[in-house]
């Protein structure tokens, strides 16, 4: 018997505790049969797993506007509120010129091992020039040279973009460090990735309760690990009504083999609930959103998620959609000759369908209309 490693890091063992993986809390596998009845106590689950200590009750958000710039159809501004009751962070807040309420959407920023910069990646620095070099790179690199928030702003949507801890103006966090970073967090009874979520749902409620913001109308869109964000947050928070996810779908069986990104360490800690994946898959998690509307676009080129993972848990997902009546609010699509990048073609495609289920005030126009499923874009 092998009881050592292999050359993957992987326990030479990892085959059968990855099939010892049989998620008995998935939607279908439970024996909880009322479907917002499953949500709650799954939801639960995945709170505890977040490992982030109950809070005492409603926290102030306590804004400042730090600064305030004209960025031609809307304004920019940098805001600093109580992102958790731990401390504050700064934001890039755009709100589109004329009488709201808007819709609303939190961009959240990918990962990339870049940490000097973090909501610069969606939303142009203007306060910090300083940042501007970098953040153009970045959006050549991976975005069209586009930056997602503005082109949203300029759309008619508020746009709200926070750093992570460890990026930007929370950072810069040096590569290496993310394990030690991990460690010292688990040690004190939380995790990188289950603060990220707290946080996350907590910009979500900020970003609702501005008065330009019209509460019923806030989507979440990410790319990679802000990919990862938005499904989960979606997941989580009843103030996102929508959310589109780029470039980060997959399961924990197809994921967890020798070779797979996710088992180098370091950046995967901000993704990793220790524990979760005992009672839910990945795509169980993200199906806690259902029936919301949610897009999720894979490239069929992307290294770091192969085909066979994604298109395992775009069939969960579908099943799942399908069963509460609302695989028309699903649309799960993968751009065959596309790496892991968020190119125009797909941008103009996630905000096509943000138009479909955020920019009419459903109490004019009289409801959304349906999305299109699409298996190929």
């Amino acid at each position: 018997m092998t009881l050592g490693l292999t050359r993957g890091v992987l326990p030479s063992f990892y085959e059968r505790l990855r099939d010892e993986l049989t998620f008995p809390l998935a939607w279908g596998r439970s024996a909880t049969r009322d479907f917002p009845a499953w949500r709650e106590e799954a939801r639960a689950v995945v709170g505890e797993a977040l490992l982030q200590p109950p809070a005492s009750g409603p926290e102030p958000f306590d804004p400042e506007t730090v600064d305030v710039c004209d960025a031609g159809p809307y304004t920019s501004r940098t805001v600093e509120f109580a992102l958790s009751r731990y401390g504050r962070a700064r934001g890039s807040l755009l709100v589109p010129h004329g009488s709201g309420p808007f819709p609303a959407v939190l961009v959240l920023h990918d990962h990339g091992s870049e940490f000097t910069i973090g909501r610069e990646k969606a939303v142009r620095p203007r306060s910090a020039t300083d940042r501007l070099a970098r953040a153009t790179v970045w959006a050549e690199r991976h975005y069209d040279g586009r930056f997602v928030g503005d082109e949203l702003a300029a759309r008619g949507y508020a746009v709200l973009a926070v750093d992570t801890l460890g990026w930007g103006d929370r950072g810069p966090l040096a590569y290496e460090d993310q394990q030690a970073l991990a460690a010292n967090l688990y040690q004190l009874g939380t995790s990188p990735a289950g603060l990220a979520a707290h946080e996350d749902i907590r910009a979500a409620a900020f970003l609702a309760s501005l008065p330009e913001v019209d509460e019923r109308r806030v989507g979440a869109l990410g790319f990679s690990m802000g990919a990862y964000r938005a499904w989960q947050l979606s997941a989580l928070s009843d103030d996102i009504a929508a959310a589109a996810a780029v470039c980060w779908m997959t399961g924990v069986k197809e994921m967890m083999v020798p070779g797979d990104n996710a088992l180098r360490g370091q950046s995967a800690y901000f993704m990793l609930h220790p524990g979760l994946h005992r009672r839910l898959d990945i795509p169980d998690v993200a199906s806690l959103a259902a029936p919301k509307p949610a897009l999720f676009l894979a490239g069929g080129r992307d290294h770091l998620f192969p085909l066979v993972g994604v298109t395992a848990a775009y069939t969960k997902l579908r099943a799942v959609w399908e069963s509460q009546g609302a695989g028309d609010r699903l649309t799960t699509t993968v751009w065959p000759d596309t790496g892991h990048v968020f190119t125009s073609g797909m941008q103009e495609a996630v905000y096509a369908w943000l138009d479909t289920w955020l920019a009419r005030d459903p109490t004019r126009s009289g409801g959304n209309r349906p999305a299109t499923d699409s298996g190929v874009g």
